[in-house]
């Protein structure tokens, strides 16, 4: 598993007569001194609710900023087939592991006419570190507020020492030329991911 999955920003939030909190927090969920604190993320129940999107569903569109601040769009890969990869936390090791599998197949995704893109809640400048640190080569979206993540049922519940807080589940899709989900792939490995993809693009 991607060690985003467990790592969370440090808390900043004064306490009492104590300075800072010398736990993490996540959107308002901290972990672990914090928690017992907080009160759990608003609108959650309605998060888990989000449909998930199935073959021959139209592909929510987005427009994101990469890791050079260029805005990349679903529409400008219009009459290709296009690999989008949700991924937790940039430079962690499972979406270190996943984002070094997808550049390193990148011929075989030439070959079959696929572009890939990831997609995560980091900023554009974690992004561009992340992409310069391993050479991935390929556009890494910003997502902060996870709007994009909602949209492709991939922001959910998750759970951490018992606790529970919202966050990316490690998702990926292939979409075909006209923008339509052609595979969805909820909760896919790191080393799953290129595989997957792959096996649906060469099928088809």
């Amino acid at each position: 598993m991607c060690g985003a999955d467990h790592v969370l920003p440090r808390c900043d939030r004064p306490t009492r007569g104590r300075g800072h909190c010398s736990g993490n927090v996540h959107r308002g969920v901290a972990v672990p001194s914090c928690w017992a604190r907080l009160r759990p993320l608003p609108g959650a129940a309605i998060l888990r609710d989000v449909p998930k999107l199935n073959a021959g569903d139209p592909a929510p569109p987005f427009a994101l900023a990469d890791q050079d601040g260029n805005t990349v769009s679903l529409a400008d890969f219009r009459g290709r087939r296009l690999l989008v990869y949700f991924y937790p936390k940039a430079d962690t090791p499972g979406c270190t592991a996943q984002a070094c599998g997808v550049r390193d197949a990148r011929e075989e995704f030439t070959g079959l006419d696929v572009a890939a893109v990831g997609v995560s809640p980091d900023k554009p400048k974690a992004q561009k570190a992340f992409d310069a640190k391993y050479k991935l080569g390929f556009p890494l979206l910003a997502d902060p507020d996870h709007a994009v993540a909602e949209a492709y049922g991939v922001w959910g519940e998750k759970s951490l020492y018992g606790r529970k807080y919202m966050g990316i589940i490690r998702s990926s899709f292939l979409i075909d030329e006209e923008g339509r989900i052609l595979e969805a792939w909820y909760k896919v490995s790191p080393k799953d991911t290129v595989a997957k993809a792959l096996r649906a693009a060469a099928s088809r």
